[in-house]
């Protein structure tokens, strides 16, 4: 029996370094809390397809699914991350730190950023500014950075209605948060030339001054956006911040608001013209396929034309599709597996 055992022991020791993986019979995808729904979805036609495990689908927040995606290799850890904006250049160099190299980033749609009222609520039509300086922790006043002293929503545009600055969104892990402080704070920040100049003298710092949400307007809700939707309707006078898609779910309950004039709608989000759009990605690991049972089908679902592709299955669950080209180009790069470029930001 000893003998055995030592050429067993043996035996694992010589084995190559990707069998670590082999104890795992079904996919991992962890991250975005917008991506979640669509990840799911595939989840469950890929097992009905394949007759093979549904694979596993966390919802962490873009950031925490990207922080346990690049934490190592092997099995205890995540194939893929899904994600709401595009991994950061200090991500991908903790992946490469942790020996989680050759990742592949395919985009799978778009999505816009909606702030929501009750339907029942008062209608607001934001400008970018109105963002900055009601949500921001520094505005500026008298050419000049000082904490945000505005209480009510008229207080900071005419046509606003008087309720006060109370915000449900995302909480810091989120690649919605993200995406809407650049898209919408930063961009609000950007239409004043004090700002603007700092930005372009000074980004980094620009961001530490901009960037950081009022902790007396902005109440982080976590990473699930149905729990946004639920508040709104039990507290009359609030907004929340979250994905397209939960709007689309939710049309009887609440309702976007136009940025700039532009309502959030599936065709504003595609051309660009919604302020608040935002491109969706997956990122896999290269070295999995192959090793993880099921990896490379499921990510071949995901792009398919049935799944992502314009009238798919995922587009009436409220993902923007991309344009045919787009969509075509990704689905050459779920087949091929270009390792991705180190990002510059």
């Amino acid at each position: 029996m000893k003998k055995l055992m030592g050429c067993a022991a043996a035996a694992a020791m010589i084995l190559p370094a990707s069998s670590a993986f082999a104890a795992r019979d079904y996919v991992w995808a962890a991250g975005s809390s917008t991506v979640f729904p669509f990840a799911t979805r595939v989840a469950e036609n890929y097992a009905k397809k394949s007759g093979s495990k549904a694979p596993k689908v966390e919802s962490l927040g873009t950031g925490g699914g990207i922080k346990l995606f690049c934490s190592g290799t092997g099995d205890a850890f995540p194939d893929i991350a899904n994600a709401s904006r595009p991994m950061k250049k200090t991500e991908f160099d903790a992946c490469a730190a942790k020996g989680v190299k050759d990742i592949v980033q395919i985009k799978v749609g778009f999505d816009g950023i909606v702030i929501a009222t009750d339907k029942d609520g008062p209608d607001y039509n934001f400008k970018l500014e109105h963002l900055f300086l009601g949500l921001s922790s520094n505005v500026l006043r008298a050419g000049k950075f000082v904490p945000n002293p505005y209480k009510t929503w008229d207080e900071i545009g005419s046509g606003l209605p008087g309720n006060r600055i109370l915000v449900y969104g995302p909480p810091p892990t989120s690649g919605t948060r993200d995406a809407f402080v650049e898209l919408g704070i930063e961009a609000g920040a950007r239409k004043y030339p004090t700002a603007d100049e700092l930005r372009s003298n000074n980004e980094k710092q620009f961001k530490a001054i901009v960037d950081p949400l009022r902790k007396d307007g902005w109440v982080d809700a976590g990473e699930n956006d149905n729990v946004i939707v639920q508040t709104l309707t039990k507290t009359p006078g609030s907004l929340g911040v979250f994905g397209y898609s939960f709007l689309e779910e939710n049309g009887d309950k609440v309702k976007g608001n136009p940025i700039s004039g532009i309502r959030p709608t599936a065709q504003a989000i595609a051309d660009g013209s919604y302020p608040l759009s935002r491109s969706l990605y997956i990122y896999v690991k290269k070295a999995n396929v192959g090793v993880t049972k099921g990896l490379q089908e499921f990510v071949d679902e995901f792009v398919s034309d049935a799944a992502s592709g314009r009238g798919g299955y995922l587009q009436g669950r409220g993902l923007i599709p991309l344009p045919p080209g787009q969509h075509d180009s990704q689905k050459g790069v779920a087949k091929t597996l270009p390792s991705m470029a180190r990002p510059v930001s």
